[in-house]
């Protein structure tokens, strides 16, 4: 059996808390392009206060590509998204339909 230290607990809590807490962010918009092949999305997207964002249409990086082919043009999605490097990155996206699931 091995022995857990208080002290690696504690910083495990510390790392892995802050992530637990910040709740998502899920902004509305519009699909207007799709980019399979460089991982972007077009968006026509409402305020993103996290990001002091007004709305607008812009591009946006997909972390998960796979999230790009449950979404077609005109459809209407929410999404999350954070600045990384200097990019905007979309994190989370999902038909508006199921904003119930999460």
């Amino acid at each position: 059996m091995f022995k857990i230290h208080r002290d690696s607990l504690l910083l495990a809590f510390a790392v892995v808390l802050p992530l637990w807490a910040e709740p998502t962010e899920w902004v509305a918009a519009e699909v207007r392009r799709i980019d399979l092949e460089s991982s972007k999305v077009t968006l026509r997207h409402e305020e993103i206060p996290s990001l002091k964002m007004s709305g607008m249409t812009m591009v946006f990086t997909v972390h998960d590509k796979a999230k790009l082919s449950s979404v077609k043009v005109g459809d209407a999605v929410l999404f999350a998204a954070i600045r990384e490097e200097g990019r905007l990155v979309v994190t989370d996206m999902k038909l508006a339909e199921d904003h119930s699931a999460h």
